[in-house]
């Protein structure tokens, strides 16, 4: 009760509301030793619990014409999910209708049906490694220890940190290098298929774009950006065959992922706002097209709520 109603002074109704926007990614089935903060089945169903008693979770969409015209409820907040896993269908999916809750889920279109993200090809590589250390000398990217779970953790984070800026056609070459220098088979189910997102979408759910090849959009030319933002789009609404309104930032952080350029090519692509990964709470003059968004990781409900109420006085950053 102490949170609601701090949460309910911070954040009141009307023209002086703040929008508060989770983001996860996956929902696991059950704990993974490699990434055990990763959500799975039982903590979300707690986190959805104590957002649902402290909060009141709209969809996006509403949130943000809402946030725009002054007439949002007091403690509002959206859930929204990057990428496009297929256990956001298989897991997150029941656990969000069992507690009443619409959420957003971003894809990035060019993974359905059997695709897999360059992030996760590495993960599964070091997963998948048998030998107590991965030279990948011959590419720059050094020499890893991969005899214990930390030390596969700290492979993973170097590799991931290493390859995620570079450009496009050398990120490929460098994933690919990992692929055969761990020569393992990598598993292809970890995304949705298009019928999983059309399970989403029929179950109330809101989809969203997040690009086709979820690029780094600073990395990119303009014109190849947009096609990146467009695409996303397009395709998803070719499938759903409704519109697709809302956008997500691929990594999301304001002036090194994306400039102000890219919110306004999200703007002409027909899109109604966009999300970042900047930390903060939205107000009524924010940019819909530059939404902060953040997740506690709290794993107890009091330090849970504390983390969503002092996020609620950050001031959120922007690409300007």
């Amino acid at each position: 009760m102490i949170i609601k109603n701090l949460a309910s002074v911070l954040s009141p109704a009307g023209r002086r509301a703040s929008l508060s926007v989770l983001i996860f990614h996956r929902v696991l089935p059950q704990v993974d030793t490699l990434f055990p903060q990763e959500q799975d089945a039982r903590r979300f169903t707690e986190v959805l619990s104590w957002v649902g008693r402290w909060f009141q979770v709209i969809p996006l969409d509403d949130a943000v014409v809402r946030l725009g015209n002054g007439s949002l409820p007091a403690r509002a907040a959206a859930i929204t999910f990057d990428d496009g896993y297929a256990d956001n269908a298989t897991q997150a999916l029941p656990i969000l209708r069992h507690h009443g809750m619409v959420a957003t889920f971003f894809v990035a279109t060019g993974f359905l049906d059997g695709g897999r993200m360059w992030n996760d090809s590495i993960i599964e590589a070091i997963r998948a490694h048998r030998s107590k250390v991965l030279d990948l000398r011959d590419l720059g990217l050094g020499i890893h220890p991969l005899e214990s779970k930390d030390q596969q953790r700290m492979a993973i984070t170097s590799l991931l940190g290493q390859i995620k800026y570079l450009e496009p056609a050398r990120r490929r070459e460098a994933v690919a290098f990992v692929k055969e220098a761990v020569g393992a088979a990598l598993p292809e189910n970890l995304m949705m298929s298009s019928k999983q997102v059309m399970q989403l979408h029929h179950a109330g759910m809101q989809i969203g774009a997040h690009t086709c090849t979820h690029p780094i959009l600073t990395r990119l030319p303009d014109e190849q950006a947009f096609d990146e933002i467009r695409g996303s789009k397009l395709a998803l609404e070719s499938l759903l065959g409704s519109p697709v309104d809302l956008f997500a930032y691929p990594n999301g952080q304001p002036g090194k992922d994306y400039h102000i350029q890219h919110a306004r090519m999200v703007q002409q692509a027909g899109f109604i706002g966009a999300v970042s990964t900047a930390p903060g709470a939205a107000e009524m003059q924010s940019d819909v097209y530059q939404l902060p968004r953040f997740s506690p990781w709290d794993r107890a409900p009091v330090r849970y709520g504390v983390r969503m109420l002092s996020n609620l006085l950050k001031a959120p950053a922007v690409a300007v």
